[in-house]
């Protein structure tokens, strides 16, 4: 098996994705909707990704190597519009992350993501939005200090230190909320319905 074309092509789905995440934040168009070159590309990433893992199994650590398999990550976390592809990758991450040929980090992530798009609590806090106060802000979650024992344990910093650093970020990106947090919201639900993700 070549692996070394498939880690190459792997870390190219994820740097085309970082590439067009920068153009729509310097443009400011990141927080509106779901822009429509980004769903397509997520969407085109999902199956190319979908393909390798049918040909070799999860890109692991030991397969790709660090690079590559946390760029694995990143194009699962994004395909959101694929509820199947994702909930299938999650599974097979968590096999890769019981063997240790994964970061446990990257599987919180991806578990936090999957229950917000299916409108369940988060157990890691690591998913944001835009609040009615026009802040970022963790979604909905249990209990802040079972999040914080539960971040804890994998190496993540408190949720409280999160929080300072994802604002921050976004106001060095110039990022800013929707002009219409409830209608974007109703957007979301609608689309999440549509995909699959809630009924």
């Amino acid at each position: 098996m070549d692996y070394k074309s498939i880690t190459e092509k792997i870390i190219d789905l994820k740097n085309t994705d970082l590439a067009l995440r920068n153009k729509l934040v310097q443009s400011g168009q990141l927080n509106e909707r779901y822009n429509e070159k980004m769903k397509e590309l997520h969407n085109r990433n999902a199956k190319i990704l979908s393909h390798i893992i049918d040909t070799i199994g999860y890109p692991t650590i030991d397969k790709v190597g660090k690079e590559a398999n946390e760029a694995t990550w990143l194009v699962i976390q994004h395909s959101i519009g694929q509820p199947e592809f994702m909930k299938k990758s999650a599974e097979l991450l968590k096999s890769a992350v019981n063997e240790n040929k994964a970061d446990p980090k990257s599987l919180a992530y991806l578990t936090d993501r999957i229950a917000v798009l299916e409108g369940n609590p988060q157990l890691y806090g690591t998913q944001f939005d835009w609040d009615e106060h026009g802040n970022l802000s963790p979604n909905p979650f249990d209990d802040l200090n079972r999040v914080n024992k539960r971040r804890k344990s994998i190496g993540l910093n408190t949720l409280e230190e999160q929080i300072e650093i994802i604002r921050r970020q976004a106001k060095n990106e110039n990022q800013s909320p929707p002009t219409d947090i409830e209608n974007r919201k109703q957007e979301i639900e609608e689309w999440k319905k549509n995909v699959g993700w809630t009924k």
